[in-house]
């Protein structure tokens, strides 16, 4: 059966392993952030990596572009009260419940975006993830320099209407990694008409 991909849920359901096995464990701290640093270990972890068997023996660390202040950006939330749940497809045949929470506008670069943010009905209701936002987005170095299917990026409901968008904390949907996983396919208006060059790249699997 192909495993659902979103990473709040794999953490999630792992974090009882984790705990009694990655204390055991020495810590893999490659990476230039704590979020590269965690990812890392993350993927280097036998019980909560999406590798392949194969790929984590010879995995060192995920590799990123160069951190960027210039991808971490200020967004102004615009919320959309009243949008309906729908279902976002999957790389299976698999189907989300999602909303449009509301959407993005900021500037990068000097010019104006917009991206969609999305809330999951399933997850809005596990303990801990009731303020989870999910960002995925396309952007023009899918396929080249980065996962051809898009990335991600986790966020969190804000007080206010501002919210900060670090393209540096951009990740690939599992099945960038192994293809049992059934990942949320990143809708099209979410494409950014620029290179991000931020974030995890493209993975070279055997």
């Amino acid at each position: 059966m192909k495993k659902f991909n979103m990473r709040p849920l794999i953490i999630l359901f792992t974090a009882f392993f984790c705990l009694t096995s990655c204390a055991q464990k020495k810590r893999f701290l490659k990476g230039e952030t704590d979020f590269q640093k965690e990812l890392n270990a993350e993927y280097k972890d036998a019980s909560t990596s999406p590798l392949k068997k194969e790929d984590r023996k010879t995995f060192e660390g995920l590799d990123f572009f160069k951190v960027d202040s210039v991808y971490v950006v200020n967004a102004k939330l615009e919320r959309t009260p009243d949008s309906k749940w729908f279902n976002m497809k999957t790389t299976t045949n698999r189907l989300t419940k999602e909303r449009i929470y509301g959407v993005l506008h900021f500037e990068l670069k000097g010019k104006p975006y917009k991206l969609n943010v999305y809330q999951g009905l399933e997850l809005m209701q596990r303990e801990g993830f009731e303020d989870y936002l999910f960002l995925p987005f396309l952007d023009e170095t899918n396929g080249s320099t980065s996962y051809g299917g898009g990335r991600y990026i986790d966020l969190r409901i804000p007080e206010d209407d501002n919210l900060t968008i670090d393209f540096n904390k951009a990740y690939n949907p599992y099945c960038a990694y192994n293809d049992k996983y059934s990942c949320p396919i990143v809708p099209r208006v979410n494409y950014l008409r620029t290179k991000i060059e931020a974030g995890v790249k493209a993975f070279n699997k055997h």
